[in-house]
């Protein structure tokens, strides 16, 4: 896959970033992760090495903040910036285009794995009503409506607690950041075809 950033652009992309304000680390990342929409995440490897440069360079300072270390631009950052600003408009540009990029490619994962997804469900569908039909043969009279209540209920046990654990785990996450578009659309393409796979055990 080709480079999220061409040489150089992350680096003046960093002072543009700081421009508004001095930010820690992690809001760097952040920031990034944000502007490409969450389909790329720059790892603290990729961001720090990098601060440390500019800083060598007299392009940003550190502040401390608490336990946290603070980067601000420096007034050659900030002349640094204004002489590049034609750059960094192509670098916004790039950026864009990847995002489209990235954006392709995890579709395109999310269809292969949601192909794999389809077969997995369509094979435990298939194991499952097999053994039904084995426990409805050993059943004098079939299942009887006793026995089809019990498995009523614990099909509805089963569904709300798989609705509690999941919306739990969503609104722990969104604690911290927005849910990305590729979750959604993960969740939205495994529901549709869980919902595919119970209804054609249920109607066969």
């Amino acid at each position: 896959m080709p480079p999220v950033f061409a040489h150089g652009a992350l680096r003046l992309y960093l002072l543009a970033l700081l421009e508004s304000g001095p930010k820690h680390g992690y809001e760097l990342i952040k920031a990034l992760k944000d502007r490409f929409g969450g389909t790329y995440s720059p790892s603290a490897g990729t961001i720090y090495p990098r601060l440390g440069k500019l800083e060598e360079e007299g392009l940003v300072a550190t502040e401390s903040a608490g336990r946290r270390t603070n980067y601000r631009i420096t007034a050659a950052g900030l002349a640094e910036l204004d002489r590049r600003r034609d750059e960094l408009a192509g670098v916004e540009n790039d950026i864009s285009a990847s995002v489209r990029r990235l954006a392709d490619d995890l579709r395109e994962d999310i269809r292969s794995n949601m192909r794999g997804l389809r077969a997995d469900l369509a094979a435990t569908a298939e194991a499952a009503r097999a053994t039904t039909l084995a426990a409805d043969f050993r059943l004098p009279g079939g299942r009887g409506p006793v026995v089809g209540q019990r498995s009523l209920k614990e099909a509805e046990m089963m569904l709300q607690e798989f609705r509690d654990d999941v919306r739990t785990e969503l609104r722990l996450a969104a604690r911290t950041q927005p849910l990305s578009p590729v979750t959604l659309e993960t969740m939205r393409t495994v529901l549709e075809q869980a919902g595919i796979a119970i209804r054609n055990s249920l109607h066969s």
